[in-house]
């Protein structure tokens, strides 16, 4: 499975918990259950992520260092640059996920 069919999945999870309530007669009850799912979803995915992308950093970062010492401040300063903005994507998604469950 590809990470293209994966977001497809995902993203045909959160266009079915928008419309529940027009897809469910059962009212809000069934809507809630299809939201929640959908932000657990769209935070799992969204984590996923920067989780791999921090620790091939990290890998990275200790390979150069053990190469050459020397480099050690250059090499961290870009590694916390780098995981700084690679947390921002994990935020996003947890910021889309808070935006399904009270929208």
């Amino acid at each position: 499975m590809d990470l293209n069919s994966i977001a497809g999945i995902a993203g045909d999870l959160v266009a079915a918990a928008q419309h529940a309530p027009i897809l469910q007669e059962g009212g809000n009850a069934e809507a809630e259950r299809f939201d929640k799912l959908a932000a657990g979803i769209a935070i799992g995915i969204g984590a996923i992520g920067p989780g791999l992308g921090i620790g091939l950093a990290v890998r990275g970062a200790m390979e150069a260092i053990g190469r050459n010492p020397e480099a050690e401040g250059g090499i961290r300063t870009t590694l916390i640059i780098g995981a700084a903005l690679a947390e921002a994507v994990a935020i996003y998604a947890l910021l889309v996920a808070i935006l399904i469950l009270f929208t």
